[in-house]
């Protein structure tokens, strides 16, 4: 089975400058989407948005199968085995929020397939774990990640260039052979 190639974009397409990477890949999104059931590919693409932060983390979106009369889907969502319960209180809520997506009652039925953590070989259902507490940097790497960075005006971009200068200078060097 081969793949389909991207259509190549128009002349106008191309004049426009910079874009959002996703508007590149809009329509490989809506095709992988729809060969799994999903007419309306932002449940895959914002399911953060659309199940909340906290059932997202705990969830996955899988399939949607569609019964013999057509009418009332099934949405399947993988969950571990430990956060089923909690997930399966909260259900109606989670219907009530993905039809609102569709715009009206599309979903019938959510159905959970329990998981290990690391997922089922096809999907790799990959789980968010919960923050690590962050370690204090030594003073004289933090110094000196601080000088790196001094020139940067912009305090989110200074911040973030010094985490990496830290990263970077408390790596663990690999051994070469020579």
């Amino acid at each position: 089975m081969s793949r389909q190639p991207l259509p190549s974009p128009s002349a106008e397409h191309r004049m426009r400058g910079f874009e959002p990477a996703f508007g590149l890949m809009k329509d490989a999104v809506r095709v992988a989407g729809e060969s799994r059931g999903f007419a309306a590919a932002r449940l895959l693409t914002h399911w953060a948005e659309v199940a909340g932060e906290d059932m997202a983390r705990r969830t996955r979106p899988v399939k949607i199968g569609y019964g013999k009369g057509g009418l009332g889907a099934t949405l399947t969502l993988l969950v571990k085995a430990s956060e089923a319960p909690l997930v399966q209180m909260a259900l109606p809520q989670l219907k009530e929020r993905v039809n609102a997506v569709y715009g009206y009652a599309a979903i019938q039925h959510i159905h959970l397939t329990q998981t290990a953590a690391t997922g089922f070989a096809e999907g790799q259902a990959e789980f968010t774990p919960a923050p690590k507490a962050a370690k204090p940097a030594d003073p004289a790497v933090a110094a000196k990640a601080a000088t790196v960075a001094e020139g940067v005006s912009d305090p989110g971009l200074r911040s973030a260039l010094e985490q990496l200068a830290q990263n970077i200078l408390t790596r663990p060097r690999s051994r070469t052979s020579g």
